[in-house]
Formats: C-alpha cells, sequence, structure tokens
C-alpha cells in the first residue's frame, strides 16, 4: 500500500525534494523550504491515504480537502497557505511554489518504479488530489502576499515621490525669487537674498545626492568600491558643507585628518551621507554654535564624527531619528527620509551608522568604516 511505502521511504523522499531545490538556481532555498512545507505536506498525505483505508474513507477530507478543493479549511490547505506565505516572504517566484510539490509527485513515482511497487489507481487519484489542493491553496497565498507586498511598495513609493517632488518644489520656488530679486536691482548677491538662494540650491543638491545614494541602495546596485584617501574626502565635504553653515549662520570646524588613512568605498555613499548629517546639525544646532567634523583611526576603524549642539535628545529619541519619515524638532522641513538613506548607504559599505546623545550639549552622529591605509 502506497501509505506504508511513502512512511518507510519518507526521509529518503525528502532528501530527493531537497536535492532538487539546493540544485535550482536562486534564489537559494532557506531552512523554512527545505524543511517545513514539504516534510508537513508528506505527512498529511500518509495520513489521507491512511483515512481511506479506513471505513469511514470521507473523513480524509477534513486533511486533503475534496477534490477542486474550496470546501471549508482542510490540514492541507492550512500548511499549504504557510508555505506559500513562506516563500513570498524570502523572495521565491510562483514558479519555485509549483516545483516544491512537483518535486515530491516525481520523488515518489521514481522511487516506487525503483522499488518496484504499483501504485493503485485510486491512490494515485488521491495523489493527484493532495498535490492539486496543495498547489492551489499556497499559490493563492502567495499570489496573495505578493499583491499585498506590491501596493505597499507603490504606496510607500508614491509618498516618497510626492514628498520629494514638494521639497523639491519649494527649493526651486524660493530660488526663483531669489533671483526674480537680484534681477530687478533692489537686492545684492552678497545680502540676505543671496544667502536664501545660496540655501536653496545647497538644499537641492543635498536632495539629489540623498535621493541618488537611496536608489541604489533601494535597487541592491552593488557599491562600486575604490581606495580613496580620507584627507581628500573631508576636504571635499568640507568645501560644500561651509557655504551651507554660513547660510545657516553657524560656525563649522574640520579636524585635521592623517594623510595616510583611506576607505575602501563607493565615495558617493558616504560623501552624501556625511553631507546630510551635516546638514542635519546645521539645521538643528542652536544659533551661532558651532558644528565639527573630525576623522580619525582606531584600531582597525576609521570614525567619522559630527558634532552639533542641537541641546541634546529626548529620552529615547536616539533610535527612532533612523526610522522613515520622522522628524523632531520645529523645523520639519524635508522628507524625514535623510537619516534612514544615511544608515543604508553606511551599510552597503560595511560600515555602521550611529548617534550618541550629549545630554544638555548636542549629539554625536558616528560613521564607522573599515580601516585602510595609502600605499
Amino acid at each position: 500500500m502506497l501509505h506504508e511505502f511513502l512512511t518507510a521511504n519518507r526521509v529518503d523522499l525528502i532528501d530527493r525534494c531537497r536535492l532538487k531545490v539546493v540544485k535550482r538556481l536562486a534564489p537559494k532555498a532557506t531552512d523554512v523550504e527545505l524543511a517545513y512545507g514539504i516534510p508537513a505536506f508528506l505527512d498529511q498525505l500518509i495520513k489521507t491515504l491512511q483515512v481511506e483505508r479506513t471505513a469511514e474513507p470521507m473523513r480524509s477530507r477534513k486533511v486533503s480537502g475534496p477534490a477542486g478543493g474550496g470546501a471549508g479549511v482542510s490540514e492541507i490547505a492550512a500548511t499549504a497557505a504557510l508555505h506559500g506565505r513562506e516563500l513570498s516572504e524570502h523572495g521565491f517566484t510562483v514558479e519555485q511554489v509549483v516545483h516544491d510539490y512537483g518535486d515530491l509527485c516525481q520523488a515518489i513515482t521514481d522511487l516506487a518504479f525503483e522499488r518496484g511497487l504499483p501504485i493503485e489507481i485510486d491512490e494515485f487519484r488521491t495523489l493527484n488530489r493532495c498535490l492539486d489542493n496543495g498547489i492551489a491553496d499556497a499559490v493563492t497565498e502567495f499570489s496573495f502576499q505578493r499583491n499585498s507586498l506590491v501596493d505597499g511598495t507603490v504606496n510607500a513609493l508614491n509618498e516618497r515621490l510626492g514628498s520629494l517632488a514638494h521639497e523639491l518644489r519649494n527649493h526651486i520656488h524660493t530660488a526663483t525669487l531669489a533671483v526674480m530679486a537680484i534681477k530687478a536691482g533692489h537686492v545684492g548677491l552678497t545680502g540676505a537674498t543671496g544667502a536664501v538662494l545660496d540655501q536653496s540650491l545647497i538644499g537641492m543638491r543635498n536632495l539629489v545626492d540623498r535621493s541618488l545614494a537611496d536608489v541604489r541602495v533601494a535597487a541592491g546596485i552593488p557599491p562600486r568600491h575604490r581606495l580613496i584617501s580620507l584627507a581628500d574626502f573631508v576636504a571635499d565635504v568640507r568645501i560644500s558643507a561651509s557655504l551651507e553653515a554660513q547660510a545657516r549662520g553657524c560656525s563649522f570646524a574640520v579636524g585635521d585628518v592623517d594623510k595616510r588613512l583611506a576607505l575602501d568605498v563607493d565615495r558617493e555613499m558616504p560623501f552624501s551621507a556625511v553631507g546630510n548629517l551635516l546638514q542635519n546639525a546645521f539645521k538643528f544646532t542652536q544659533p551661532g554654535s558651532e558644528v565639527s567634523l573630525n576623522a580619525y583611526a582606531t584600531a582597525g576603524r576609521i570614525r567619522i564624527d559630527v558634532e552639533d549642539h542641537c541641546g541634546g535628545l529626548p529620552p529615547g529619541a536616539a533610535e527612532e531619528l533612523f526610522l522613515p519619515f520622522k522628524q523632531s524638532g520645529e523645523d520639519r522641513s524635508g522628507l524625514g527620509l535623510g537619516l534612514t538613506i544615511c544608515r543604508r548607504s553606511v551599510e552597503a559599505n560595511n560600515g555602521v551608522l550611529r548617534v550618541r546623545d550629549v545630554p544638555g550639549s548636542g549629539c554625536v552622529f558616528t560613521i564607522d568604516l573599515p580601516r585602510h591605509s595609502l600605499t
């Protein structure tokens, strides 16, 4: 009888399915897929075949459902739905869902042929019914989860694009008004209107830099690592940041950098991250206070510190700063995505971004990257 054959060869059948899954190109099989979906289904198939050998064969429908499915929740339906959900969450395709059950069917028929076991017609019909219901329920749940994910992604993308367009429009509008006033001859480039123009242009540049970095990280584009001088990197940051510090009316100090130190990074990503940290520091530091930038080595790491004098953080607020669309302070200009993008950009270059609160004084944001040296 087929259920006895399946019980006796359960381990062998699971191993055969495991080998088929491992040989697939992508995505790689997870522990969940290898150890959960097919073993559970095989046990329910055995149980169905056993019940159909009793005096009440129709009770097997509670385990595997009727032909065509759609009549209440069976055990196979419940576990198949969980299997479909797991595969969706781990990035598999719908073809992978179908292949999983097809692998088991092929493994059973191949092993039965090798061992010379004839499969009765009724048993084969039961096998097909179980596979049909399992595939249908797994695919249904997989599609539901994938559609929910797509809908959520689209909504989040629309929100981000809307916010991006709104902030960019504000910068352009402000810059346009400033240029119109300067062209009319009422004000000069060196006055307050000129500072407003500078600030708007700097804001647009930073917005574009952050957006480009976010697109690269979100798209999974591998970083283009190359060895760069830490001193040159900081010097380039200093040039652009000094203009923004002047526009914000605060002082900006940059510490000396050891010319032997180097970073092995995709330059644009950490450059955008440091620029964004400085932009936030200029934005939130108290009027007339100082923002400082220091880059130095400690053991096998290079650390880049951005320190402000914002007055410190509320209790428990440190990690919330890195949440998407999270903004703090009275100045709510911006998307609330800057620190989220910063952290992703730093992590894409094998680094860590963290913040340290200095109560009553300010914050210190630290980018921690692997240490390298110029030869």
